[in-house]
């Protein structure tokens, strides 16, 4: 069995977790939500590997955390219905989140009252190491998770207006756009819908 491949796509073992978690840290650093959740930029370098840490630990569904086979692209996926996390998960974005944890919470809410009504898998997290973009890894490892669940719902968000041509050509479209209350930032929805 040969090494594999930066395109090939595979799910992630608990062995990839720390590469995940610092390609996540480096395609989130500049990103519209973590620089509203943790505007200090020395805190946010700090605190963004524990909150991808606690994502890939806690949030993915079976066998949906993909990976490029050098895990410089990874998507965290939820299933539909996926129970929540409660008290525990609670502790686990305190943990990881720190002083940030109001904020964190707040952005949580307001995503998860913009969910659609019906069933869908959630395309949770998706990045690619920025030295890295401009490859088609992003794409494939979302394709990746998109061929998995066939022709069952998809849904994103979005806070960045120049991501939606790139998930449109994986056939989404924006559902909706809102803003998180108290000066948070804006959002856009996106969906696949079934065929």
């Amino acid at each position: 069995m040969g090494k594999p491949t930066p395109t090939e796509v595979r799910e992630a073992t608990p062995a990839d977790k720390p590469r995940v978690v610092a390609t996540l840290t480096r395609a989130f650093d500049q990103d519209p939500i973590f620089d509203w959740v943790f505007p200090d930029p020395a805190v946010r370098a700090r605190r963004g590997p524990r909150v991808f840490d606690m994502f890939f630990d806690a949030n993915a569904a079976p066998n949906m955390r993909l990976v490029t086979g050098d895990c410089s692209a990874a998507t965290l996926w939820h299933a539909p219905n996926a129970p929540e996390g409660g008290l525990r998960e609670l502790w686990r974005v305190w943990r990881a989140a720190g002083s940030a944890f109001f904020r964190f919470k707040r952005i949580g809410d307001s995503v998860e009252a913009h969910f659609p009504p019906q069933p869908f898998w959630y395309l949770h997290i998706a990045g690619a190491d920025p030295a890295r973009q401009g490859e088609g890894l992003g794409a494939a490892v979302v394709q990746a998770g998109l061929d998995r669940i066939g022709n069952a719902t998809a849904y994103l968000e979005t806070g960045k207006q120049a991501n939606i041509g790139f998930y449109e050509k994986l056939g989404f479209r924006v559902r909706d756009e809102w803003d998180v209350p108290g000066g948070g930032p804006h959002f856009w929805s996106m969906i696949r819908p079934q065929d």
